[in-house]
């Protein structure tokens, strides 16, 4: 955090004498004080952060897959005229254990086309497919063992 106040106030100054660093320095130290003090920041916070960026990477990866995918799956259904589509709500429960990654499990469902996260409660979730087949191993999906990667800060190889 030090580093980057010290290189926001490079940046604004616009360049770089002895100076204006031995002064950047001083306000990346004050700065750096507040936020510890007043911002809740800290070194482990900052170390979960960038222990969770790969897996982040890998997550946002695999919900534009999953969304191209169900793009073409809707419009399969949709477009089709031979099959009835079978509207389901489906409920399911997931071992998530932090409310954010609950939070982007449900609305990375609602993003997919097809599905729609009607209610999150606790572990438990309430799913409407506009058709039988978008439903089939909700609990199970690629969403899910993602965001188990981002909880625990690790990224294991997928096919």
């Amino acid at each position: 955090m030090f580093l980057v106040y010290l290189f926001l106030w490079i940046i604004f100054n616009g360049q770089i004498t002895l100076e204006i660093l031995a002064f950047g320095v001083v306000l990346a130290l004050l700065s750096m004080g507040f936020s510890i003090q007043y911002g809740g920041y800290s070194l482990r916070k900052e170390k979960k952060f960038y222990k969770c960026l790969l897996p982040m990477f890998g997550y946002i990866v695999t919900l534009l897959k999953e969304i191209i995918k169900a793009n073409i799956a809707t419009m399969g259904v949709i477009l089709s005229y031979e099959k009835e589509n079978e509207p389901v709500l489906v409920q399911f429960q997931t071992d998530l254990t932090s409310k954010g990654a609950k939070a982007f499990l449900a609305n990375s469902i609602t993003l997919t086309p097809g599905t729609i996260t009607v209610l999150l409660e606790q572990d438990e979730y309430l799913v409407h497919a506009l058709d039988r087949d978008f439903a089939v191993g909700m609990d199970r999906s690629d969403f899910v063992k993602r965001l188990k990667e981002v909880e625990t800060g690790k990224e294991k190889k997928h096919e």
